[in-house]
């Protein structure tokens, strides 16, 4: 999805006030090295973030500038080189593997560009899988609903369309009631219109279910629809903007 141009409209909504009391992560110093000695990686190189609950924040930057790296540590599928990670006070930077794996089961949900959808399930009993790890789950033809997919869920994956199995995707993250949703260039695999709709679900349960909610991109325009930008360059964050108004999703212009 490329850029061209930005195209906020008057409909946008103030973005809501924070409660910076007690942020749900809290990073400082936060580093990342793969490998070792000349061949060694630096890819995140000190961060330093708050994210509190029911914001929207958007990571952007090229890739290769760390954003990744920092979804993964965020949801605990990679553990940092150096530095503090704090989920709710709870330090995962020292956490074990166990307590990671608890941290994943209870608290995050993820969507990435591949939808990794099981092809011999439909819709509703891809979102139900979640019930086999979740400790309350939500029904999933109430997490379809979330995502506008009510009239769809006896359909197979093969029967529905790219972004339409995206919604899947978010649907099966979000059935778990979790407090993160982090999300990998969701749009990056669909055209235009149909990462619109995706966005739209993605910023209907942020606000409908106050999920805090983290989409990395490289495309400038979809910040618009933030509350904060993280800008990352060389592991770094270089820039953070905070958006008074949100743009809605329908306003976003490629």
């Amino acid at each position: 999805m490329q850029t061209s141009g930005r195209n906020v409209t008057a409909n946008a909504r103030p973005s809501e006030p924070l409660d910076r009391r007690d942020p749900v992560f809290h990073a400082r110093g936060l580093a990342k090295i793969y490998g070792e000695g000349e061949a060694a990686v630096r890819a995140l190189a000190g961060v330093d973030l708050d994210f509190f609950a029911g914001e929207l924040v958007v990571l952007l930057g090229a890739s290769g500038s760390g954003k990744s790296t920092l979804l993964n540590l965020l949801g605990g599928l990679d553990s940092p080189t150096a530095g503090t990670l704090c989920y709710r006070g709870r330090d995962l930077a020292t956490a074990d593997e166990a307590g990671l794996t608890r941290f994943r089961r209870d608290a995050v949900g993820f969507v990435f560009q591949a939808y990794n959808l099981i092809p011999s399930l439909t819709a509703r009993e891809n979102v139900a899988l979640i019930g086999e790890i979740a400790r309350d789950p939500m029904p999933p033809e109430d997490a379809l609903a979330l995502v506008g997919l009510g009239a769809r869920l006896d359909h197979f994956p093969a029967q529905l369309s790219g972004g339409e199995q995206q919604r899947v995707a978010i649907a099966r993250a979000i059935a778990k009631r979790p407090e993160v949703l982090l999300c990998d260039e969701p749009t990056g695999a669909l055209d235009i219109r149909t990462g619109l709709t995706v966005l739209d679900a993605i910023e209907r349960i942020n606000r409908e279910l106050g999920t805090l909610a983290v989409i990395i991109t490289h495309n400038a325009v979809i910040a618009d629809m933030a509350g904060r930008v993280f800008t990352l360059s060389d592991g770094r964050i270089v820039n953070v903007r905070e958006n008074r108004t949100r743009a809605p999703v329908a306003s976003l212009a490629w």
